[in-house]
């Protein structure tokens, strides 16, 4: 009988000590949800074969990647879909600790929404030790990350829980930059598929980490491979965040998102994107609507277009 729920994701190397603790402690956490959740580790960076073995968790190693051998989204999202029989599909980041109820909470949407995309703000906690996930650990941690973590902005989500109908044609994203889970609410919307924020029934953690597993230890959203991500994805109107989910849950029910005027104006403004995928009034609205945001994004459009020119003169060098 297949598992209620896949977890699948892309780990970053084991090569970082910090990195290879909170990513074990991520794995882990998502075990502890027992028999009814497969877990997926996808890719060949090193040390994931190793500790995809200890653990006990599939391996997939041969996922498509870039020129500069960075993981494809659509590569992942792929492998995962015809390594599972799974009706419920969840890609997560995997520095993220889920809590038993990340399951439950799937389910309970599954049973009113035949299409659906999942997501939620994060927990930020630093974490630097190994944590137990046996006994009786999930109301301690809770209570600690409540006390001691920060509930993080609306920029995003970490987490995508969505039925294998869903996302079944995905872009050649690139892993770990930005822009492409954005996309993922932006998809949804588009498709008329409801966008549930779970933030209110579902915490999660994310371990706080250092960006020296990237080049030059840069954030990912300075990456050249961020600013193709955000032309794949069509531009940055598609850059959606979490204020734009069309629903939430709260206590178990589904409502749909109230909006005050700011939500509204935004609502409006991206109205021809999402029902007749017009993109250039879309674009004309937020120019007239939001001029100073406009003027703003143009230069860090400008900024971004200078540092991936630089990428591809370094390539052909």
């Amino acid at each position: 009988m297949p598992a209620a729920l896949t977890l699948f994701t892309a780990p970053k190397p084991f090569t970082n000590p910090h990195i290879a603790l909170i990513q074990r402690n991520a794995l882990r956490s998502w075990q502890a949800m027992g028999e009814d959740v497969e877990i997926i580790l996808i890719g060949s960076d090193e040390g994931i074969a190793e500790t995809a073995a200890e653990l006990g968790i599939r391996h997939l190693p041969d996922v498509p990647v870039n020129q500069l051998g960075t993981p494809l989204i659509s590569g992942i999202f792929s492998l995962a879909r015809k390594a599972s029989q799974s009706q419920l599909l969840a890609y997560v980041n995997a520095d993220i600790i889920l809590f038993p109820n990340f399951l439950e909470v799937a389910q309970q949407v599954a049973a009113k929404l035949p299409k659906f995309l999942l997501v939620g703000q994060r927990w930020d906690l630093e974490v630097t030790e190994l944590l137990g996930f046996e006994g009786e650990w999930v109301e301690p941690l809770r209570r600690h990350t409540w006390r001691n973590g920060m509930l993080h902005l609306r920029a995003g989500s970490d987490y995508f829980v969505f039925p294998r109908a869903c996302f079944q044609d995905i872009p050649d994203f690139t892993v770990g930059r930005a822009g492409w889970d954005n996309w993922m609410i932006f998809k949804a919307r588009q498709e008329n598929w409801p966008v549930v924020d779970c933030t209110a029934d579902l915490d999660i953690i994310h371990q706080d980490h250092d960006y020296s597993h990237l080049p030059n230890g840069q954030a990912h959203y300075r990456l050249p491979e961020t600013g193709e991500n955000i032309r794949l994805a069509g531009g940055q109107r598609t850059i959606f965040n979490l204020d734009d989910a069309s629903h939430r849950l709260v206590r178990g029910r589904i409502e749909v998102v109230p909006r005050d005027w700011k939500g509204k104006l935004r609502e409006f403004q991206n109205r021809p994107m999402l029902k007749n995928n017009n993109f250039a009034l879309t674009q004309l609205f937020f120019t007239l609507l939001q001029p100073r945001r406009a003027w703003v994004e143009f230069w860090k459009r400008r900024e971004m277009q200078k540092i991936m020119q630089s990428a591809r003169d370094a390539a052909r060098e």
